[in-house]
Formats: structure tokens, C-alpha cells, sequence
């Protein structure tokens, strides 16, 4: 499906699952849009700060590469998960993630409709990116697949059998590229 303009949906999902908490007469309380094209691990996300969607403070964000080739209710599962937390967030004042309030929201949204469901964890296909890196270790050579180099990491198997669960440098892993995939 094409990807479509957030904002009427998120009206129509405000006024039907949020009483209206959500604007402020007809301005939305916070900015939705949809990501330029690098967030591929994660459906969507909300977040707050002083430094976000000025004058906002606080976002939504969906997942255009994920999203895209899913059905529209895949988009409304997951904007509604989304303003689930800022309802949280912005209406009861609370910090708790997915904790009991946001369940108890989520649970009266699926009982309320049945065009799509919110769950804590999307379960859309996400693309595997192949590892760049095989991490090996010096002291036992376990070799452990890696995105992106990390700095300081060690074997946390050596070091919890040589050094008593502490960080050491003699378990220090080694990075070489991973092998091409076909």
C-alpha cells in the first residue's frame, strides 16, 4: 500500500481510542511523521525532548521502509501503539514503557475494534542485515557475528570463567570482516 498522510489517521485514531486527549482544538499535542528512509529495525518509536520536532518537544515517528509494503492496518496497529505512549506520557504523566497502564489501554483499543490489533511487540517481517564483522575471541576462539565493531567488548564467557565475571583485557575480542554472503 502507498504510504499515506499520517495526520488524518491519527485524528481519526485520536477522536476514536483517545477521547481527543491528544490535540489541542485541532493542533495535535506533538508532531507525527513518517522516517526518512533509515529506520528499518523498529515500526515506530515516540520520544520527547527539549531538542525534538520544535515546538513540539515530543514525536512520533513510523517506519516508511517497514511499513510500506504492509497492509494499512499495520499502519494503524502501530501508529496507535505509538500514541498509546504519548497518552501515557502526555495525559496521565507517567513513565512506565509498557506498563500496566499502556496494556490496559491497549487491551480496551483491541476490545473497542477489530480492524487491526495493538500488541506490545510488531511481529512485521524485518529485513536480516548480514553481519560486517565476526568478533573472535583470543582466549577460547569463539567467533561471534557483529553489525558494527563495539570498543572495550570482551568474551563475557572467558571472563566469567577466568576472572571472576570481571572485564579483562586478555578476553579482549578481535575483529575481522565477515564473509561474504551469498
Amino acid at each position: 500500500m502507498p504510504l499515506e498522510p499520517l495526520l488524518p489517521l491519527f485524528h481519526r485514531l485520536n477522536r476514536e481510542h483517545f477521547e481527543g486527549t491528544l490535540t489541542r482544538g485541532h493542533q495535535p499535542l506533538l508532531a507525527v511523521r513518517w522516517s526518512d528512509g533509515r529506520l528499518r529495525r523498529t515500526a515506530g518509536f515516540y520520544r520527547r525532548g527539549p531538542a525534538i520536532a520544535p515546538p513540539f518537544g515530543r514525536e512520533i515517528v513510523l517506519s516508511k521502509p517497514l511499513l510500506d509494503p504492509l497492509p494499512r492496518e499495520a499502519t494503524e496497529s502501530t501508529l496507535c501503539h505509538e500514541m498509546i505512549h504519548a497518552w501515557v506520557d502526555l495525559v496521565l504523566k507517567r513513565d512506565e514503557g509498557h506498563g500496566p497502564h499502556f496494556r490496559e489501554r491497549m487491551a480496551a483499543i483491541n476490545a473497542s475494534q477489530s480492524r487491526f490489533e495493538v500488541s506490545v511487540r510488531h511481529r512485521f517481517p524485518v529485513p536480516q542485515t548480514p553481519p560486517r564483522w565476526v568478533a573472535v575471541c583470543p582466549s577460547c576462539g569463539r567467533r561471534t557475528p557483529y553489525r558494527r565493531r563495539m570498543q572495550q567488548a570482551a568474551c563475557r564467557a572467558c571472563c566469567n570463567q577466568h576472572h571472576g565475571g570481571r572485564w579483562h583485557a586478555s578476553c579482549l575480542l578481535r575483529y575481522e570482516p565477515a564473509p561474504e554472503q551469498n
